[in-house]
């Protein structure tokens, strides 16, 4: 189903900005209190750095939040990236103080960050015969499942994972001879990375302006292969209304697939693709051993799949 076809009664807002903001907490407080009696789901974190969120509302209360948000001299012209939809797309109301916006453990000068290309000037990058070095800013099970033709993708699990990253990266190409363009799914990561590697040297490097979800939307699917995968109840989205070719594939027999699952397994929780015939034949289990875990979560079929839910209760003998 195309973007633009979803029969949407909701907004999925994405959107990031890193300001000095002198009380967090009450930056928390008043999140809350404005999202009280409103159908509103949100995953949001604010420090005193600035903040990093996603919502999502019924179109009325998302059209509010972003006036409100607007008339706060902190966010006043902070962009929204809005897809529609027709359902909240979080298990519920998270505001929370977090210490780092990103975790990467790291203290970098954000003064640093690399040049913020538009779309229209990143596909223009990526046509060029001598394309920058394009890297994958995302934890390895996102770009399983979609990301730019030609992308390199370093294998890390976690974003803190990406200095080890910049290090080996060092030992093949010179930082000074080699520009850079990076991308990750809204921009957020990429404006902590990009300040990182110039401090490590690396002279020219772009990063993507608001992530694959502002690519998509202003440039469509061109040069990007598969679906988005995205930290909410959606969990993979397709980032255009074109059609892009599969290249995830089943965990078990390897066929083309996008779909993910987390494993039913409750102490296991792993995240895996897996086809429909494979998610009933292992009922929604990563391996055969997981199936016969005391603390197996009831799967149900069904297409797209929401996360588990670690609320589950289990009669244990």
């Amino acid at each position: 189903m195309s973007l633009q076809s979803i029969p949407s009664t909701h907004y999925v807002l994405a959107f990031y900005r890193f300001t000095d903001i002198p009380n967090p907490h009450q930056e928390v407080a008043a999140h809350k209190a404005f999202f009280k009696n409103r159908q509103i789901t949100s995953r949001i974190y604010i420090s005193e750095n600035g903040i990093n969120g996603q919502m999502s509302g019924t179109k009325e209360d998302a059209e509010e939040y972003m006036k409100w948000m607007h008339a706060n001299p902190l966010y006043k012209d902070i962009p929204f990236k809005i897809h529609p939809y027709h359902e909240n797309v979080f298990p519920r109301q998270t505001v929370k103080y977090r210490k780092q916006l990103v975790a990467l453990d790291e203290e970098v000068d954000l003064s640093l960050a690399g040049e913020h290309a538009s779309p229209e000037l990143w596909k223009t990058l990526l046509e060029s015969e001598d394309r920058p070095l394009l890297i994958d800013v995302r934890n390895d099970y996102e770009w399983q499942v979609g990301r730019f033709e030609g992308a390199e993708c370093p294998p890390c699990e976690t974003f803190r994972e990406f200095r080890s990253y910049t290090d080996e990266l060092k030992t093949r190409v010179d930082p000074k001879k080699t520009p850079v363009m990076m991308y990750c799914t809204g921009g957020i990561r990429c404006e902590l990375y990009s300040a990182l590697m110039k401090k490590e040297g690396f002279e020219q490097v772009y990063q993507l302006d608001g992530g694959v979800i502002n690519y998509g939307l202003q440039q469509g699917s061109e040069h990007w292969l598969g679906r988005l995968f995205v930290f909410d109840d959606r969990m993979t989205v397709p980032i255009a209304d074109e059609p892009t070719p599969v290249i995830g594939t089943c965990h078990f027999c390897e066929k083309a697939n996008d779909s993910y699952y987390n494993c039913a397994n409750m102490d296991c929780n792993t995240l895996f693709l897996c086809c429909p015939d494979c998610i009933v034949k292992y009922q929604g289990c990563c391996c055969e051993t997981c199936k016969t875990s005391p603390k197996v979560r009831p799967y149900h079929l069904q297409n797209p799949h929401k996360p588990f839910r670690r609320a589950h209760h289990y009669n244990v003998a």
